[in-house]
């Protein structure tokens, strides 16, 4: 068998994640490992990643807001900049967020 093997999300840890998304304030960005901390699954980032990018979910989860720890966006995902853009969010010459001004903490 090729690939990786399919993911199994528990439905808790599912709805506990786009209750914290959606209460990211427009401006500020989080983390994936924020996100896993908030949602009492500490250590499992990579799963919020997982979660986020097979779901698909309505323009009320603010999923443009979730960067990785260094501020990096989702490569292949050019309409995230655009959106925190708009939102003012604050960039490094690099490209990615500037998380010292805006990293929502929750």
């Amino acid at each position: 068998m090729k690939g990786r093997p399919e993911i199994m999300i528990p439905a808790e840890f599912e709805e506990r994640v786009f209750t914290i998304i959606k209460q990211i304030p427009r401006g500020k960005v989080t983390t994936y490992g924020q996100i896993a901390y908030m949602a009492k699954f500490p250590r499992h980032s990579r799963l919020v990643g997982s979660l986020l990018k097979k779901s698909v979910r309505p323009k009320t989860v603010p999923c443009h807001r979730v960067v990785n720890s260094m501020g990096r966006l989702v490569p292949g995902w050019e309409e995230q900049r655009y959106l925190l853009e708009e939102e003012n969010v604050p960039f490094k010459p690099n490209g990615y967020v500037n998380l010292k001004l805006a990293f929502w903490q929750g």
